[in-house]
């Protein structure tokens, strides 16, 4: 869902429009078409393609991978034919998870679409901010991230059918019809080809999950974050999960789906969802405490999420203006390990303004 606290940078922007923009609602009912729904969304305020996995090198080395690029209309500048004018804005965050480190390699990238430079295009996935980008050509998804101490060259190739999230991909984040984003997922995604950290380039493999997600609401007022979780099962389910807390503790609105084994997906209420803190870290870097360890009822079923390494936080206020925690995560069940996943930890260093 991510994807989540990036148009906090762009307030300034949106103060000073010229134009009046009538964005489009997110509307129940809504049937998603493929291709054409895994390409741009240009109408709407806001839209994310986010991928998180695990892979794994030669040695058995575990790695987490995030890859994850966002467009937003700021409603500014509309009436404005110069190339120039920033009517688009993409973002795009990059992070590899090394333990054996115990640090997190990760960078950031933002810039107007146009000229050449940065690009979402309509009608199939295809993302791209200078040298790093995004595209899906049939069922394969292909991602380049060339970056200041690392890269990622990676393969990700669909195996099991698009997983609609909430209502047919209307997905509920309030109570009322209006809060709410056109959301599908690929769980299970087959992860091959290289990294490189440190100019040591690595094959590895692995698993992913991919998020796409689209919507023109602000964040409720009443929310400041949310708790999320992606997970990729052993037995080939999945399950998405997420949590918005309330300014006055507990949760604003809860969501989720459950896949099984065999394909079958069910829905999750919001009184189904709740997640529990187990453990906690603080960063040294900017003071901010998370509760990287859960505990996730989604359902009768219950998970615990406990993480690769504990200092995955992502500072990206030079571009998106927000602080988080997003995290591959190892899932057990009690006490047998039966997945792996990422986490999500939004409005933990300040409230979101979306």
């Amino acid at each position: 869902m991510n994807r989540r606290g990036f148009l906090a940078g762009l307030t300034a922007l949106t103060t000073s429009r010229l134009w009046a923009v009538d964005y489009p609602l997110v509307l129940s009912g809504k049937t998603l078409v493929f291709p054409r729904d895994h390409g741009a969304h240009p109408d709407f305020r806001t839209e994310w393609w986010y991928i998180t996995g695990w892979v794994k090198d030669g040695k058995g080395n575990d790695f987490g991978v995030q890859v994850t690029f966002f467009r937003t209309r700021p409603g500014i500048q509309e009436g404005n034919t110069s190339a120039f004018a920033p009517k688009q804005i993409l973002f795009a965050h990059a992070a590899l998870a090394d333990p054996r480190s115990g640090a997190l390699l990760h960078d950031q990238r933002a810039a107007r679409e146009g000229l050449g430079l940065a690009v979402a295009k309509d009608g199939n996935t295809d993302v791209r901010i200078d040298d790093w980008w995004l595209r899906l050509v049939g069922d394969i998804y292909t991602a380049r991230i060339v970056s200041r101490g690392f890269e990622i060259a990676l393969e990700f190739r669909a195996t099991g059918p698009i997983l609609l999230e909430g209502d047919g991909g209307y997905s509920r984040k309030g109570p009322q019809a209006a809060q709410a984003s056109y959301y599908y997922s690929r769980p299970q995604l087959a992860v091959s080809g290289e990294i490189t950290i440190s100019n040591a380039r690595t094959r590895v493999e692995g698993t992913a999950w991919l998020d796409h997600e689209w919507s023109s609401e602000y964040l409720a007022q009443a929310a400041v974050g949310w708790d999320w979780t992606g997970v990729n099962f052993d037995d080939g389910g999945a399950l998405m999960a997420f949590s918005m807390r309330s300014k006055e503790g507990g949760a604003y609105w809860a969501g989720g789906t459950l896949r099984d084994p065999r394909g079958r997906t069910r829905t999750l209420r919001p009184e189904e969802i709740a997640f529990s803190p187990i453990r906690r870290w603080r960063s040294a870097r900017t003071g901010v405490d998370y509760p990287v360890a859960m505990r996730v009822r989604a359902g009768e079923l219950e998970i615990e999420l406990t993480p690769l390494m504990d200092d995955q936080e992502l500072d990206t206020r030079v571009t998106t203006g927000t602080i988080y925690w997003e995290g591959a995560v190892r899932v057990t069940q009690g006490g047998m390990a039966v997945g792996r996943g990422y986490l999500e930890l939004t409005g933990y260093w300040q409230p979101l303004k979306l």
